[in-house]
C-alpha cells in the first residue's frame, strides 16, 4: 500500500541512440589510435633506455648558482612574467569588447562575423603566431607578448561572450523596463554577475601564459625559453638546470597567487 504523502520518483530519461553511438565512435577511435600509433614501450622502459636517461638527467646536477648568471635569470624571469601579464591583460580587454557583438548584441549577423574572427584567433597556436610575428616585430619579448595576446583573445572573448549569453536577463530586463538605457542596464545588471566568472577565465589564461611564455623563448621571443634555448644547445646543462628551476618557481608562485585571488573574489 502505497503511503498518500509519498509520490513515485519520475523515471530517468531513456539514453537515446545517438548517444551510444557517439560513445561507439570514441571507444573506435581510442582503439585505432593505440594500433595505428608506433608506441615502442618495451623500448621506452629497456635498460639501455633508462641508464641514458640517468646519464642524461646526471648532467644538469648541481644547478649553475653564480651571483652574476642568477642575476640574469632573474631579469628573464621577470620578463617572461611581463610578457604573460601584458599579453592576458590586452587580451582581457580586446576579449571584452569582442564579446559584446559575439553575444549576440548587434544581430546575427555581427555575432556570426565576430565569432568567426575569435575562431581563427584561438586556433593557431602561440608559437605559430610568435613565428609569424618575428618576421615584422624581431627577436625579444614584443612579438611574444603579441602572439600570447592574439591567441588569448580568441579564447577569452569567446568565453566571455558565452559568459553574456548564459547571463540571467531578469535583472537587466527590469532596468529596461524602468527606462535604463541598453549600455547602462548592461553595466549595471549584466556586467556585475557575468565580472567573477570573467575575472576567473583571466586568472586562469594568465597561469596558461606563464607557462606559454616560457616557451615561446625558444623560437627567440625572449624570457627564460630563450635562455634555456641558448644553454641546451651549447650543452651547458647545469646553466640550464637553473633555469628550469626558475620556470618550476615561477608557475607555482603564480598557481598559488591566482588560487588566493580566486578565493577571494568567490567569498
Amino acid at each position: 500500500m502505497k503511503h498518500p504523502h509519498f509520490t513515485a520518483m519520475p523515471a530517468p530519461a531513456p539514453v537515446r541512440w545517438s548517444t551510444w553511438a557517439l560513445l561507439a565512435g570514441l571507444l573506435l577511435l581510442v582503439i585505432a589510435s593505440f594500433a595505428t600509433l608506433p608506441l615502442k614501450w618495451g623500448e621506452f622502459f629497456s635498460t639501455d633506455a633508462v641508464r641514458t636517461t640517468a646519464d642524461f638527467l646526471h648532467g644538469f646536477a648541481p644547478p649553475e648558482l653564480a651571483p652574476n648568471f642568477l642575476m640574469k635569470v632573474g631579469v628573464a624571469t621577470f620578463e617572461t612574467l611581463a610578457m604573460s601579464a601584458i599579453g592576458t591583460l590586452i587580451a582581457a580587454i580586446l576579449g571584452a569588447l569582442l564579446a559584446l557583438p559575439a553575444s549576440g548584441r548587434f544581430g546575427n549577423v555581427a555575432r556570426n562575423a565576430t565569432r568567426a574572427i575569435l575562431n581563427v584567433l584561438r586556433s593557431i597556436p602561440e608559437l605559430v603566431w610568435a613565428s609569424i610575428l618575428l618576421i615584422a616585430a624581431g627577436l625579444g619579448p614584443f612579438a611574444g607578448t603579441l602572439a600570447l595576446a592574439l591567441h588569448t583573445v580568441g579564447v577569452l572573448g569567446r568565453l566571455f561572450a558565452d559568459a553574456f549569453e548564459n547571463c540571467p536577463p531578469l535583472p537587466a530586463a527590469t532596468l529596461r523596463i524602468n527606462g535604463a538605457r541598453p549600455a547602462v542596464a548592461f553595466l549595471y545588471a549584466t556586467l556585475p554577475q557575468c565580472g567573477p566568472q570573467m575575472m576567473s577565465y583571466t586568472l586562469y589564461r594568465w597561469e596558461n601564459n606563464i607557462r606559454a611564455a616560457a616557451i615561446l623563448g625558444v623560437v627567440g621571443a625572449g624570457g627564460l625559453g630563450q635562455m634555456l634555448k641558448y644553454h641546451l644547445s651549447l650543452f651547458q646543462m647545469q646553466n640550464a638546470a637553473t633555469v628550469i628551476v626558475a620556470m618550476l618557481l615561477m608557475v607555482a608562485a603564480v598557481d598559488g597567487l591566482s588560487y588566493l585571488l580566486r578565493r577571494a573574489m568567490t567569498r
